[in-house]
């Protein structure tokens, strides 16, 4: 390196001391951690006493096949699918009472539970309207709002699934699978056939079991 004035010269000059100062700074942390290390290796054979290493015996170290990984999450999501799951071939009429409203109530809920449901004693906090839509469509979207009610702590609702007027045949088909559906779902207790001024035999109003963690529930 050859400097043509002195500022060039004083330029190498800088660097020089700049590369100097790295240079010690690096032995320095170097000669720091070999000291912590040390300190470690005397602390721990300080604590542990004095150690004597194993015989070599001349065994041979074995390459032994590892167990296959198990997809453990997988299997528990496919279980909670298999929970939420709904199914269409499900008897409903088994389990429904014998009154003009059909309604159903499950084993240890009071006859007087779904009387006062049926008077509208409940208020209603949210609703689904799933008239036009598809089977496969409104069974979905009836367990999802099923269960964001029920995280929102949410104890009664309704449910519409129209009158069928539309239907081939005027058959109320999915009237029936919405029954089918709510008695699958452990969060539904109880429903009945909503009032007129509810939507009569179009809905359903849906009494949900309450929610656990949350105040008044």
């Amino acid at each position: 390196m050859k400097a043509k004035s002195l500022a060039d010269l004083a330029a190498i000059k800088q660097a020089l001391q700049a590369q100097a100062r790295e240079a010690a700074e690096r032995e320095a942390k170097r000669r720091e951690q070999e000291a912590r290390e040390r300190r470690e290796r005397e602390l721990f054979a300080r604590s542990v006493g004095p150690v004597q290493g194993l015989k070599d015996r001349g065994l041979a170290e074995l390459d032994r096949p590892r167990p296959r990984p198990e997809p453990r999450q997988r299997a528990l999501d496919e279980q909670s699918v298999l929970r939420e799951a709904i199914s269409d071939e499900f008897d409903v009429e088994t389990l429904l009472d014998t009154d003009e409203a059909l309604s159903f109530r499950r084993p240890g809920v009071g006859p007087e539970v779904v009387r006062r449901l049926r008077r509208g004693e409940w208020v209603i906090q949210a609703q689904i309207d799933l008239h036009g839509l598809r089977r496969d469509e409104a069974r979905e979207q009836l367990a999802t709002f099923l269960r964001e009610a029920l995280k929102q702590g949410l104890r009664c609702v309704r449910v519409v699934h129209g009158k069928g007027n539309g239907s081939p045949g005027r058959e109320p088909v999915l009237k029936a699978k919405v029954k089918t559906w709510l008695v699958q779902k452990n969060e539904v207790i109880a429903f009945t056939q909503a009032r007129a001024s509810d939507g009569g035999n179009g809905a359903l109003v849906v009494l949900l079991r309450p929610s656990q963690g949350r105040p008044g529930s």
